[in-house]
């Protein structure tokens, strides 16, 4: 569970320095105006992204009203999927039911676009 949770917090920090240092990922923040959250199904480890005037805060802690919600079967399994260099750990991760996504799909693909910018 910490491990996962770490890892949602340094997301955090790598798209607020994202923000701050790459113009192309600024540009796709651009006209963005939306919370979202990344947590476990059991809502133990959850962090809450929001997307505003190109810049992205975070808090460890549930919003109120997510554009989309991706939540991991557990803790572990989450930091599995997150960290995996196979492109098709998240697919097959959904497919495979464990991962849920609640919300605009749209904003869930808009997401997984953006990721390739942040590489630590």
């Amino acid at each position: 569970m910490f491990k996962f949770r770490m890892l949602l917090w340094f997301l955090s920090k790598l798209m607020q320095k994202a923000a701050k240092k790459n113009p192309k990922f600024r540009e796709q923040l651009s006209g963005q105006d939306m919370a979202f959250q990344l947590q476990t199904e059991d809502g133990k480890a959850v962090r809450q992204f929001v997307v505003k005037d190109e810049k992205v805060s975070s808090k460890g802690k549930a919003h109120s009203d997510p554009a989309f919600t991706i939540s991991f079967k557990d803790a572990q399994t989450g930091l599995k999927i997150m960290t995996s260099k196979d492109r098709n750990a998240f697919m097959r991760g959904i497919q495979e039911k464990d991962i849920k996504i609640d919300g605009d799909l749209s904003k869930v693909m808009w997401f997984q676009g953006i990721s390739k910018y942040l590489k630590p």
